[in-house]
């Protein structure tokens, strides 16, 4: 295996359908269309029929315009997208919170797929999976050489069908087969864990149609076990984001009621809007408010009990918007690696029973009228992944390297690349390759072990540091970070 694919090995950290989307999901058809320019389709119709009539091979009528249309909307920003039947069902698995499998939270390590925990009370937490074991063979198909989402595929599939797993235990040093029947898994997208007496830690790892219940849920838990908290750290790091108003019912949580969390603009006359930190803004269908019991339960402890948020390069779209926020109010102390930089709102639009149309309707605006886009959010404290420094900053993409993204304020369409930006890239390249001798080196001397310690453990050094905060200790700050501004394009 090359350096590069083994690298991708160790930084994949799971699968998640609907990645870096800030989503409003929207039902009703447009009632008015755009004049149609006559001549241009005309001239789509020749080639669908030249296509169709003098093709070497017979062609799928119906597939070429599914990539037609797919090609069309792809050509205009990233995250942009078509979904047919397939992509469809995918995307509403991730945004729902809800798919077909065997229930297990996974991460890649040697070219294996390790189970990083099962979902309680899932097929995989009742067959006697645990944290740890190593997936070898999905049925007869070797891991070894898939990518993560390849691996995730193969265990997915249909209610009550069968799957087998050949797992590697390394504490007992034995291999055995589990056949385990797929059912549909509630992903948990919240967790919780006290740090200590007084000190708490919420991660949230994708904004579903379920965050919003389970975050107030367990935040009433760890409030009542310890009503004397003393502070809180939210955990931001590698979110993707999801759906814009939980990003939105999340912020209120911790913000005063009816103070702006984002603003949207575009050119339909309803993007264009202010989100507040008020019900009617981020519940979707009306009925009881999580963020209102969460508040009246906790005697609105979390309204004002002292936070820090943690995020790097991997938080995107809604995570973004939550830290915009809470920054923008001086609510939270940012810490960690400036974001991805994702500023863009996307609206997913049914264009029959099984396709949709997902299209970037609207810019956001953090409450201070900022748009983030192309640049992200830079921490009040830009902190190392780990004591040694930042081990995989180098690898991640970020939304300024994305071909046709969308043109950040900085930037200047016209011209070619400048001196400067080619020096930067140069840099980067350089940055990367030296990361990836350098874990080349440490994989080595560690074979098999995470080079990055599991968020929320014990050894997660940004964790500590943002507890170090929170007691009003000295932070160990970045020596190498700093905020990476989008390149001006000049003539």
């Amino acid at each position: 295996m090359s350096p590069k694919l083994k690298i991708a090995g160790w930084i994949a950290v799971g699968a998640v359908a609907g990645a870096l989307t800030t989503v409003q999901l929207q039902a009703v058809a447009r009632s008015t269309l755009a004049p149609l320019p006559l001549e241009e389709l005309q001239q789509l119709a020749a080639v669908f029929g030249m296509v169709k009539t003098d093709y070497v091979e017979p062609v799928d009528e119906k597939k070429l315009i599914s990539d037609a249309i797919a090609g069309m909307v792809a050509s205009l920003d990233p995250h942009s997208q078509y979904f047919d039947k397939k992509s469809f069902k995918e995307f509403r698995e991730g945004t729902s919170g809800r798919f077909v499998g065997v229930g297990i939270e996974i991460t890649m390590e040697d070219g294996l797929v390790k189970v990083v925990s099962p979902i309680e009370d899932s097929p995989a937490f009742r067959a006697g999976l645990k944290s740890g074991d190593l997936i070898t063979k999905i049925d007869d198909t070797a891991v070894k050489g898939l990518t993560i989402n390849d691996a995730v595929k193969l265990m997915r599939g249909e209610p009550r069908t069968k799957v087998l797993l050949t797992i590697f235990r390394k504490d007992e040093n034995r291999s055995f087969p589990v056949t385990i029947v797929r059912e549909e898994i509630k992903t948990q997208s919240v967790k919780t864990r006290v740090i200590e007496p007084g000190y708490a830690w919420v991660r949230v790892s994708q904004f579903q149609e379920r965050t919003v219940d389970d975050f107030a849920r367990k935040l009433e838990d760890i409030y009542k076990a310890d009503p004397q908290l003393k502070g809180l750290v939210l955990d931001l790091r590698n979110d993707p984001g999801g759906l814009l108003d939980a990003a939105v019912a999340l912020s209120a949580a911790f913000l005063p009621e009816n103070v702006t969390v984002v603003s949207t603009n575009g050119q339909l006359e309803d993007s264009k809007f202010v989100y507040k930190a008020v019900p009617q803004h981020y519940l979707r269908r009306g009925g009881t408010d999580p963020i209102a019991r969460l508040t009246r339960n906790t005697n609105g402890a979390f309204k004002t009990l002292p936070l820090v948020v943690l995020v790097n390069e991997g938080s995107a779209s809604a995570s973004e918007i939550v830290a915009g926020a809470l920054q923008d109010h001086k609510r939270a102390t940012l810490l960690g690696s400036q974001t991805f930089g994702k500023g863009s709102v996307q609206t997913v639009r049914p264009l029959g029973p099984d396709t949709a149309l997902k299209l970037t309707t609207a810019r956001y605006y953090t409450p201070n009228g900022t748009s983030i886009q192309a640049r992200g959010i830079i921490p009040d404290l830009l902190v190392d992944e780990t004591a040694e420094g930042n081990v995989f900053a180098a690898f991640r993409t970020r939304e300024a390297d994305l071909q046709k993204h969308l043109i950040g304020k900085e930037e200047v369409t016209n011209g070619p690349m400048t001196d400067t930006q080619r020096a930067a890239e140069q840099q980067r390249e350089e940055a990367r390759e030296q990361a990836r001798k350098r874990l080349e080196e440490e994989a080595k001397k560690n074979p098999g072990q995470r080079l990055i310690p599991e968020f929320g453990s014990e050894k997660d050094f940004q964790l500590q540091q943002a507890l170090n905060r929170l007691k009003g200790q000295p932070v160990v700050l970045s020596q190498s970070q700093a905020p990476r501004e989008e390149e001006k394009k000049e003539n």
